[in-house]
């Protein structure tokens, strides 16, 4: 049971984790420390999908469902549990390509974004 309950929560992490990789520069306007957690995070997330390579935490994930007796699954998080919903018939390499490159272009609108509003709120 406590392996099935922490395969959740890694999930979840997983999850969120995604979530802050494509949307994380927005702290930047409130904590001007988040680039210093985000810049590497996102990095690695467009690295995951430029590699095609399993991200660790779904490897975690697989080891807790499978001892907990589950039979886990061998594809990535993203095409096992997200990418059905968004695109059912399956993740190609191309497709992985263009999430790496939307993870880079959206982070760069936002980090421009966040840099030209603090510029201006310091013009007097």
């Amino acid at each position: 049971m406590i392996y099935r309950i922490a395969a959740d929560f890694f999930l979840v992490f997983h999850f969120l984790f995604i979530v802050f990789v494509l949307f994380g520069g927005l702290f930047t306007l409130r904590f001007r420390w988040a680039p210093a957690i985000h810049i590497p995070a996102a990095s690695w997330g467009a690295f995951v999908e430029i590699t095609g390579r399993l991200c660790p935490l779904t490897t975690i994930e697989v080891w807790l469902r499978r001892t907990a007796g589950d039979s886990g699954y061998s594809e990535s998080f993203i095409e096992h549990y997200l990418y059905p919903i968004i695109y059912p018939d399956g993740l190609t390499r191309d497709l992985q390509l263009v999430f790496a490159a939307m993870v880079i272009l959206l982070n760069v609108a936002i980090y421009g974004w966040v840099f030209h509003r603090r510029r201006e709120s310091r013009r007097p």
